[in-house]
């Protein structure tokens, strides 16, 4: 194996980033020119330092167009749903079943994961995370993240949950093996029913508005009454009623029939 594949299978051995589904010359070329800049000769230092240098690895992330998401992304919501959403939905039940819609590479399961297990064991926690693209799937159960998508982690989640490394964390198997995760499609694959909670976050946005009117309606049926739909902060539903729910804070719409 050459120097090069065998970089390319080491980033995806530590990330889950397949580099090789990129077109090879224009990576390679992309990848040569930075190394390059840095001062190494072979993609075995290059490697080597990215291992170690926090700064190398951030640039080699930006540089690969890679968008990195946060845990607890906008923390007043998440305060929001632990202070008043959590505890109805827990009150005189022992198990919850929550859906991250559209879960990207994971920080929003995670996190989902993380704060439900304060309250409940990992076997009381059903919790599913889809996505339509498999390859951001195998990154989300890879579970690794640079330092800054977990600026927003109190400390005692961090030392509870993840596994320090020099440039980042992996989430630790514990709480991977806690999740479910699978491909599917919003719009054209069927949805699961009786979820307590269903969190579809910063994706509305990017559908049109007869297939937001669709979404509603199918996360709707797919919620027990009383259950709850977290969306996004550009996302609010105007006529929340349509589709049987009413607001029970910004961006947490309750299943009322």
């Amino acid at each position: 194996m050459d120097d090069y594949q065998k970089f390319i299978e080491q980033i995806y051995k530590k990330t889950g980033i397949n580099l090789s589904l990129y077109k090879e010359a224009q990576m390679k070329r992309r990848l040569t020119s930075l190394r390059d800049k840095r001062g190494f000769t072979t993609f075995s230092d290059y490697f080597d330092a990215l291992s170690k240098q926090h700064d190398l690895f951030d640039e080699f992330l930006q540089r690969m167009t890679i968008n990195v998401s946060e845990f607890f992304r906008n923390p007043q919501r998440w305060k929001v749903l632990e202070n008043k959403i959590l505890p109805r939905l827990l009150a005189g039940q022992k198990k919850l079943k929550i859906w991250s819609a559209a879960c990207s590479t994971g920080e929003e399961p995670y996190s989902l994961m993380m704060l439900l297990h304060k309250y409940l064991k990992y076997d009381q926690i059903d919790l599913l995370a889809t996505d339509l693209d498999e390859s951001i799937l195998t990154r989300a159960k890879k579970g690794f993240y640079p330092e800054r998508s977990l600026k927003e982690v109190p400390q005692d989640m961090l030392d509870h949950y993840f596994e320090k490394e020099m440039v980042g964390y992996h989430v630790k198997d514990e709480v991977k093996k806690a999740i479910k995760f699978k491909q599917h499609n919003l719009l054209s694959d069927s949805y699961e029913k009786g979820f307590d909670l269903i969190v579809c976050r910063n994706v509305m946005i990017y559908f049109t508005e007869q297939a937001k009117d669709d979404l509603y309606f199918k996360f709707s049926d797919a919620l027990k009454p009383g259950g709850v739909l977290f969306v996004g902060s550009t996302e609010q539903i105007f006529q929340a009623q349509r589709y049987g729910f009413e607001t029970e804070d910004t961006f947490f719409y309750k299943k009322v029939k």
